[in-house]
């Protein structure tokens, strides 16, 4: 009997991450600006987030780009590159992003789908603080009163952190 023959062909579908990863990282080490996420899809997209503190230049982009691409073979592999700052409005992925926005309005949605509006008030390795102004019941007075409450968070305990964009 004879046994099927399969040949596999070792496809280059996707662009190892931690290339990427590395390459950003290396561009970045002598500036202020700090990897908030690096994604690769299977169809060849990469989609490079950086962040500073003072917000982002499209200059600073593209210069990372053209690094990028300098370090990355085409002809290996044919690739659509995105390089750009953190969306303002989109969930905090990296503890940098928290300690950049404390004394900012922020939105915390935790595990158990409630919301809570408030200023980062502090940050400490993987906990933050969040102050909201809440309703609070005081003894001795009929109606709540508005005071402002810490709220402890975990940053691994929330579903979601994100800066609220004030007009």
């Amino acid at each position: 009997m004879r046994v099927p023959h399969f040949h596999y062909q070792q496809q280059q579908d996707m662009i190892d991450k931690n290339v990427v990863k590395q390459l950003v990282e290396q561009w970045l080490a002598d500036k202020e600006y700090f990897l908030v996420d690096v994604e690769t899809s299977p169809d060849s997209r990469i989609v490079v987030e950086i962040d500073h503190a003072d917000g982002v230049w499209i200059e600073d982009c593209v210069e990372l780009s053209r690094f990028i691409e300098e370090h990355l073979n085409r002809d290996e592999e044919d690739y659509e590159l995105e390089v750009g700052s953190a969306g303002l409005g989109q969930p905090f992925k990296v503890p940098q992003q928290y300690v950049n926005f404390i004394g900012k309005e922020v939105e915390v949605l935790d595990k158990d789908g409630k919301k809570y509006k408030g200023t980062l008030k502090s940050v400490d390795g993987n906990d933050f603080v969040v102050t909201v102004n809440e309703k609070v019941k005081v003894e001795g007075k009929k109606r709540p009163v508005m005071q402002d409450v810490d709220h402890n968070f975990k940053m691994d305990g929330v579903k979601y952190t994100k800066y609220l964009i004030q007009f």
